[in-house]
C-alpha cells in the first residue's frame, strides 16, 4: 500500500509539473477563516517585495479548506490550507489517499476563542461549564440523566449571569473556531460532570458526542465563516454573544468587548501565558510538489516564517496574533527552509 501510494504521488508530482508551468502563476491559499488576515498581510507584503504575483486567499473554513487541499496534487488544487486547529488523522490519510505524501506542516502563533458582547453592555464573567449548559444538545438533569437542552436563559445556568435570553452567534461546522471551541469551552464544561467524564473509559465516542453537540434549536446560530460579520451583528443585537477568534477582538476593540473566562480576561498576554483557557494553537499546510512549480511559494514561506513578520515585535502580532516561543519559531524557520514534511508519526487525533 505504501509503495502504491509513493507511486502515486510520484506520477502526480510528474504531472502537475507539466501542467501547472502551463495552468497558473499564482499561490492560491484556502481554509481558516481565522488565519486568513494574518496570511493576507504576509501575501501583501511578499506580493510588493518579490515583485511577483500576490497569492491569491479564499477563506473556505478549516475543514473546507483541508478537504480542497486533500483533494489532489495539480494546478486545479490549492497549494496551502490555512487552518485554527491542526489537521485530523483522517484528513491527513485523506491526503495520502489521493496522493498528496509530502505536507510541510507550519505552527504560526496562538489565537484565543473569545466569547464578545456588543460595548455598552456589562461585560461578563462565564465559565466553560456555563457555556456546556448554555449551548450543548444534550445536558444533565437534575438526576443525572441527559436530556435534550432546556435552558433559555442565562440566569436559569448560573444566578449571577445576566437574566437574558441565550443567543449566540458563532462559527459553522466546517469552521475550526467551531472544532476547537467544542473541544476547550464546550468539553471543557462538560467533563466537569463526574458521569460524563467517567463516559470517557467506558465509551469514548458517546463521551464525545455528548460534550461536542451543539444545540440546534436556534438559541445557537451560525453565521458562516465571516467573522467580521458576527462582529456587525453584535453591533445590531446588543443582547448576543458571539464566537470568534481573539485577533477579530482586537482589532475591533472600539465595538465589542470579550467575556472573561473563568475570571481571566482574553488578553495578548493571557493567551501568550495559556492562563486564558480557550487559546489554540494556528497552522497552515503546503503541499510539497507543488513547490518549485508554482511560483514564489518558497519566497512566501521564508516571508511567513521571517522575524519580521511573526517576531515578538512582527507585523503579525501587529494584527492580534500571539507568537510561539522564540527558540520554537528559528527551529520552524529552519524546517520550514529545509521543506521537512511530516513523517505520519505525529500524533494526530
Amino acid at each position: 500500500m505504501k509503495n502504491y501510494l509513493l507511486t502515486t504521488a510520484a506520477l502526480g508530482a510528474a504531472l502537475f509539473t507539466s501542467q501547472a508551468a502551463m495552468a497558473r502563476d499564482t499561490i492560491e491559499i484556502v481554509g481558516s477563516s481565522t488565519v486568513y488576515p494574518f496570511a493576507t498581510v504576509v501575501a501583501e507584503r511578499y506580493g510588493r517585495g518579490s515583485g511577483g504575483a500576490t497569492p491569491k486567499i479564499e477563506a473556505t473554513g478549516s475543514g473546507g479548506g483541508l478537504k480542497l487541499f486533500c483533494s489532489g496534487v495539480g494546478a486545479s488544487f490549492p497549494d496551502i490550507t490555512n487552518s485554527s486547529r491542526r489537521i485530523k488523522a483522517s484528513e491527513f490519510a485523506l491526503c495520502q489517499s489521493n496522493g498528496v505524501s509530502d505536507i510541510i506542516e507550519v505552527q504560526i502563533g496562538f489565537d484565543g476563542i473569545v466569547i464578545a458582547n456588543a460595548k455598552g453592555k456589562p461585560a461578563l464573567d462565564i465559565s466553560r461549564r456555563d457555556l456546556f449548559l448554555a449551548l450543548a444538545k444534550q445536558v444533565p438533569s437534575d438526576s443525572g440523566a441527559l436530556i435534550d437542552n432546556p435552558y433559555t436563559r442565562w440566569s436559569q445556568i448560573n444566578p449571577a449571569l445576566p437574566d437574558a435570553a441565550i443567543e449566540v452567534l458563532g462559527p459553522p461546522p466546517t469552521s475550526g473556531t467551531r472544532d476547537a471551541f467544542a473541544e476547550l469551552a464546550l468539553e471543557g464544561g462538560c467533563k466537569s460532570f463526574p458521569a460524563i467524564a467517567a463516559m470517557k473509559k467506558s465509551d469514548k465516542q458517546a463521551y464525545k458526542t455528548v460534550c461536542h453537540t451543539v444545540r440546534e434549536d436556534g438559541v445557537y446560530i451560525e453565521a458562516g465563516e465571516n467573522d467580521n460579520l458576527i462582529v456587525q451583528k453584535l453591533e445590531a443585537n446588543p443582547s448576543a454573544l458571539g464566537i470568534f477568534g481573539f485577533s477579530f477582538l482586537d482589532q475591533n476593540a472600539d465595538k465589542v468587548q470579550g467575556s472573561s473566562i473563568e475570571g481571566v480576561e482574553p488578553t495578548f498576554d493571557s493567551i501568550a501565558d495559556k492562563s486564558y483557557p480557550v487559546s489554540r494553537p494556528l497552522y497552515f499546510y503546503v503541499k510539497k510538489a507543488h513547490v518549485g512549480v508554482v511560483p514564489g511559494i518558497e519566497g512566501f514561506l521564508a516571508e511567513f516564517t521571517s522575524e519580521k513578520a511573526w517576531g515578538d515585535e512582527g507585523y503579525l502580532a501587529e494584527k492580534g496574533m500571539i507568537p510561539l516561543p522564540r527558540a520554537d519559531r528559528f527551529a520552524l524557520a529552519a524546517a520550514v527552509a529545509s521543506l521537512t514534511a511530516m513523517t505520519g508519526e505525529e500524533p494526530l487525533k
